[in-house]
């Protein structure tokens, strides 16, 4: 049976209090992201037999606007290079099947996942107005409710996502919420635009690959264990399951692009590097609110092969020398008189990652983005239902030309699930490649 939601209800949702903050100023790093959402979609089992879905939508819409009021740019509108906070509010959509939860879960179309976060109507985009984008799933006969939240890319990552939807959980719970009250790291790190500053129109770097289509894959955790053996190196005797994973997804998907191109290409990989997990808490708050990433990237020549261990090897190396940088460059923070946003550290991860651009942006070369969403509590949201049964990635047309590669781990946190995005016309051959299939299931069903 297809999903066929039918959208029952559109809405804004304001704060319930006014905003603290007047004004968001957004850094460089901010700016140079892709106006897309960050978006999830959580699935929860078996709502509670006497609270009807009129009842949850009121509950849920009430926390929101509480939560708003903690969040106060979330609610805002971009206007330039900074985020009026301006109380305009966030959309709220409600949508229903008569299809199952469990039905749905066990015959998953990645496909449909899409129709989970509304489309973006006439006047609306991630790049002006609503800069978070809400819509609750009612599935038939009680079985289940998905709650689906996205939030534009320039001014959130998928770290910042997570702390929110944790705090809303906690506030329709009804329960002392278990997330600070949060800073919106603006500037902190990464320094602002100058006056004259106008964004980059990414829309050319996004098309030369064509259009892309989205699968999921599955890690069972004995395959983890083979792949990191494989994986392993003189240089790097034990591997991280990230560090396998990616370079296998790459040089899977670099192969498939080989074969299908008239000439071989370069291939660039980057992976995004989570900055609150490599800045001390008293410099830099866990639950602090922004694009607080950097990234670093390998580059292969067109003639060159892709071995496992050798892409290890050198991911680890490039890694720790960034996380080395960033240790010098927050040397002085450990002093009283010295704040992070003294020292130098943004314009060196800048510059670092300008020089990502500049290889990139040109024709011949193949890019893949990589994320990784392993360790981070997303199976510990609970708006009252318990845990979600399962998460999903939410995406839309304006997905459709980027290539990524995001990783998740499993409900039992044992298994890890990959989403891969990359051109049609290579996917056919990447979901073929016997490599890949010695150690990944492609969707499989997901049982309740």
């Amino acid at each position: 049976m297809e999903l066929k939601l039918e959208v029952t209800g559109r809405e804004v949702i304001t704060p319930s209090s006014s905003a603290p903050l007047d004004r968001l100023q957004l850094s460089l790093f901010d700016l140079s992201c892709p106006a897309i959402y960050v978006a999830t979609t959580f699935f929860f089992k078996s709502i509670t037999g006497s609270e009807s879905p009129e009842f949850i939508s009121r509950r849920l819409k009430t926390s929101l606007s509480e939560t708003l009021s903690r969040f106060p740019p979330l609610a805002g509108r971009l206007e330039g290079i900074s985020v009026s906070c301006n109380n305009e509010g966030v959309i709220f959509t409600e949508a229903r099947t008569v299809l199952l939860l469990s039905d749905f879960l066990r015959n998953l179309d990645t496909d449909s996942l899409a129709e989970f976060l509304p489309e973006v109507e006439q006047g609306e985009s991630a790049g002006t107005w609503p800069l978070l984008r809400v819509m609750v799933s009612f599935f038939g006969s009680g079985s289940g409710v998905a709650v689906t939240v996205g939030i534009s890319h320039q001014i959130c990552d998928a770290a910042s996502l997570l702390n929110f939807v944790r705090a809303w959980a906690d506030a329709a719970k009804g329960t002392a919420t278990s997330v600070p009250v949060p800073q919106f790291a603006g500037t902190t790190i990464y320094p602002p635009p100058y006056n004259s500053y106008q964004s980059p129109c990414l829309d050319d770097l996004y098309k030369l690959r064509g259009k892309c289509v989205t699968k999921r894959l599955v890690f069972k955790s004995s395959k983890i264990a083979e792949l990191k053996l494989k994986a392993a190196s003189e240089s790097v005797p034990v591997p991280t399951r990230v560090e396998a994973f990616m370079s296998l997804i790459w040089r899977c998907a670099a192969k498939a692009s080989r074969s299908n191109s008239l000439s071989p290409k370069s291939t660039l990989m980057t992976q995004a590097m989570d900055l609150r997990l490599r800045i001390p808490t008293n410099v830099l708050p866990e639950n602090a609110m922004g694009n607080l990433q950097s990234a670093f990237f390998l580059k292969r020549e067109a003639e060159s092969e892709l071995e496992i261990g050798e892409i290890v090897a050198e991911f680890r190396k490039i890694k720790e020398g960034v996380n080395e940088m960033i240790k010098e460059n927050l040397q002085d923070c450990n002093n009283n008189d010295t704040t992070i946003t003294s020292t130098t550290l943004g314009q060196n991860l800048l510059t670092a990652m300008g020089s990502f651009m500049s290889e990139y942006v040109r024709p011949g070369i193949d890019l893949y983005t990589m994320s990784s969403w392993c360790r981070k509590p997303f199976y510990e949201v609970d708006f009252g239902w318990g845990n979600p049964v399962w998460i999903g990635p939410a995406s839309h047309n304006i997905y459709d030309n980027i290539v990524f590669v995001v990783l998740m781990d499993s409900k039992d946190g044992e298994d890890v699930e990959a989403w891969v995005g990359i051109p049609k016309q290579d996917m056919a051959t990447f979901l073929c490649d016997e490599e890949l299939l010695s150690y990944a299931i492609i969707n499989p069903p997901v049982l309740i």
